[in-house]
């Protein structure tokens, strides 16, 4: 991400929650690795991606536009104004505050800060004072490590019905990640305590997956309802009977009422995802061949029961 995740979703800071979404969802329809090749198309997925993750958290977002984190998730550093003027170029008292040459001064602030030893002073070991403050500084630094960010693609299946999946860490080590049923395209599943090591006593970070869910070539989703288009063959159309149809739980018998015709649409209810319904529209397939047999017998029924489908169309515009 070039630092500015607005900019890297194409939106304004004002954007809604809806707003967020749809703009990641088109930014992955049209630049997602397996549907578009060319490398810059695969940076602005990527930076999208971590830009979407940063800012559909409500906390998180806050906390970037106020500049308490950066456009990774990691907390900015708060700066050290007296310290920044002390340690100024043209200050003639930079890094020094009046107590290099101190010995007694120095031994002042080891005994504040436990620092003295058993039977000496602490400026002996530790170069005096600045010695003292430096290896405090070093002791008394912690820090939580740093989140790390993934894009992990699973197959339509998994998403829709759950599993398990296995990743490898950047420190080589495997992890088998659960992929919730129902799990979204664009959705995150933080690993705690996954990410980069931290200092001192601060925490491991976490990690963040963001799923990317392939096509299937039966199935699409919209929310929580499935959808299929079923081919059919002429005689079902015109006479109507029960066919094997799949969904993502197994092929169930779908009845087709007589008379079906394409673009029809059937509904399986409770055969979607977490209760949704699956949607079946119906798409009349002819035989490979019209053999003689067939032919002779649509002129005969011609003849006598002719229709138009077109009727009431306007050719005028």
């Amino acid at each position: 991400m070039a630092g500015d995740p607005y900019a890297a979703l194409g939106v304004k800071k004002t954007a809604t929650e809806a707003e967020l979404k749809a703009a990641y969802r088109k930014i992955a329809k049209a630049d997602h690795p397996d549907l578009n090749p060319d490398p810059a198309a695969a940076e602005r997925f990527k930076a999208a991606s971590a830009a979407y993750d940063l800012l559909k958290d409500p906390e998180q977002r806050r906390r970037f536009d106020a500049g308490e984190i950066d456009d990774q998730g990691q907390e900015r550093p708060q700066r050290r104004y007296y310290r920044d003027h002390a340690e100024a170029a043209d200050n003639p008292y930079a890094r020094n505050y009046g107590f290099e040459n101190d010995a007694d001064m120095g031994d002042v602030f080891s005994d504040l800060f436990g620092r003295r030893g058993a039977g000496g002073r602490s400026g002996a070991a530790g170069g005096g004072f600045e010695g003292f403050r430096q290896d405090s500084q070093q002791r008394d630094f912690h820090m939580r490590g740093q989140d790390h960010r993934f894009t992990l693609q699973v197959d339509f299946m998994t998403a829709a019905k759950g599993g398990k999946t296995r990743i490898t860490l950047p420190d080589g080590n495997d992890l088998e990640v659960t992929i919730p049923k129902g799990a979204e395209d664009g959705q995150t599943i933080r690993l705690k305590e996954k990410g980069g090591p931290g200092f001192g006593k601060g925490g491991p970070g976490d990690a963040y997956l963001t799923l990317t869910v392939a096509p299937d070539p039966l199935f699409r989703r919209e929310g929580d309802d499935i959808f299929l288009t079923l081919p059919i063959t002429l005689a079902e159309a015109v006479l109507g009977g029960k066919v094997a149809t799949p969904t993502i739980d197994g092929p169930v018998n779908l009845t087709i009422p007589k008379g079906a015709t394409t673009g029809q649409k059937l509904r399986l209810r409770g055969r979607g995802i977490k209760g949704g319904d699956q949607q079946v529209e119906l798409k009349i397939v002819m035989p490979p061949k019209v053999d003689p047999e067939l032919e002779a017998f649509m002129e005969t029924w011609r003849k006598s029961h002719d229709y138009d489908p077109r009727a009431g169309m306007d050719y005028g515009r």
